[in-house]
């Protein structure tokens, strides 16, 4: 059964699909309150489990090395602590002189390129009404940095490590390659000493509307839509391999399927400078999912989603969301931190901020039909120089020097693109 393998156009009356889904839901549910009860109940004993470890440790975060994981010697407990939270921190994937190398080769290649002269300003609102200043991020793709991390051998076993967590096989079907990630592009950010952010509200992406509209979301979410909570596995990829974003125009969207969504560190960040938070229960999903349907939301509203925008999570709607934000501790150079593709996440605001904070963005996307169509275009954009189709045609680097190309790529890097 194929559900969604293209791009998928929104519903005509948005309005009428989100109110016939809701009372459909309710008919499935039966007592609405009493489940909501249910998982609110559960969630707020995790929140209160992982805001303990933060008092005691310093994070709620599961922290792993590199090392390690080349070794293939995380513990059991360890692996079961990851799924819980679902969300790790990798130290050392790099050195951390590798790390801070690289930040400086960014600023070379900006600097060679004359992009400040070049630069038009943000190509896309993707983050919609979310509390936000100006972000410090560079729409730039094929870096010399970017792409070595993205084939090296330290990034290509974390990637794996972190597919393997999740049940590829299920259903008689294998959904996803666990051992090979695709290249999925994505931008730089590089915030100075002595930034004042609003920082980034609570969000979720991979989908907004779509969660509750489109029938591959169903069904990755059937057991909450039929009141099962207890039965959903956050970790099961049945069905989302089959999942697109609706096509809206002028968007940044996600073509993609990521197990994990993560970013590699290119300056040491310390504690209380603006870093990332996250929920650190994958299966608050429920309570996103269940909430719309309570009384207090009008019929045709679901807590602040809007088309092609990510998925708000706020005070308003979600108080127990918010008040389980768990940030990430403080970083090195070379460091990298993954969460799940469902956990909520926030970067907190910042007022003179202390040292960089530099990232590159890298996932895991393990190899599916979905993501070998995504990677065709990668590999085009790559080639050209050009933004990749996810993203808003800035095409910055198609004439820029130094800018990696096709002829760059390791055997890592020809698979991941699917060139062998």
């Amino acid at each position: 059964m194929t559900l969604q393998t293209q791009a998928t156009p929104l519903p005509e009356n948005i309005s009428v699909a989100i109110r016939t889904f809701k009372q459909q839901l309710r008919q499935q549910i039966g007592d609405v309150d009493a489940l909501f009860a249910r998982i609110s109940q559960h969630i707020e004993s995790a929140i209160a489990e992982a805001k303990a470890e933060e008092r005691q440790f310093g994070t709620a975060w599961p922290v792993v090395e590199h090392s390690d994981i080349a070794s293939g010697r995380v513990s059991n407990e360890t692996l079961a602590r990851i799924k819980r939270r679902g969300c790790v921190v990798v130290k050392k994937q790099f050195p951390r002189e590798q790390a801070l190398a690289w930040d400086q080769s960014l600023l070379d290649y900006l600097d060679l390129n004359d992009f400040d002269a070049q630069y038009r300003g943000p190509g896309d609102n993707f983050f919609g009404s979310l509390e936000a200043s100006r972000p410090e991020i560079f729409p730039i793709y094929w870096s010399q940095a970017q792409m070595q991390a993205r084939q090296s051998d330290a990034t290509t076993q974390v990637q794996s490590f972190l597919n393997r967590l999740w049940r590829f096989s299920s259903q008689g079907k294998q959904w996803f390659d666990p051992d090979v990630s695709i290249i999925y592009p994505d931008r730089i950010r590089r915030r100075p000493p002595g930034t004042t952010s609003n920082g980034l509200g609570a969000h979720t992406d991979s989908g907004a509307l779509e969660r509750w509209l489109l029938p591959a979301y169903q069904q990755v979410f059937a057991a909450i839509f039929h009141g099962d909570t207890e039965a959903y596995d956050p970790w099961d990829a049945a069905w989302r391999t089959e999942v697109n974003e609706y096509d809206v125009p002028d968007t940044t969207k996600c073509s993609a399927f990521r197990t994990f969504q993560g970013w590699t560190a290119l300056s040491d960040m310390l504690a209380g400078q603006g870093l990332l938070h996250v929920v650190p229960v994958p299966e608050a999903m429920a309570y996103i999912l269940l909430r719309p349907l309570l009384d207090d939301v009008p019929e045709d509203e679901l807590c602040g989603v809007a088309p092609g925008k990510v998925l708000p999570v706020s005070a308003k709607w979600h108080p127990l969301l918010i008040d389980g934000l768990c940030s990430i501790p403080p970083l090195e150079a070379g460091d990298s931190v993954w969460w799940h593709c469902d956990v909520i996440h926030s970067f907190a605001p910042v007022e003179n901020q202390q040292g960089w904070g530099n990232v590159m963005y890298i996932p895991a996307a393990p190899m599916c039909a979905k993501n070998r169509a995504c990677v065709q275009q990668v590999a085009e954009a790559l080639a050209l120089g050009r933004s990749p189709a996810d993203f808003p045609p800035e095409d910055y680097e198609t004439g820029w020097r130094d800018r990696f190309t096709l002829d760059d790529l390791n055997d890592n890097g020809r698979r991941a693109l699917g060139l062998v």
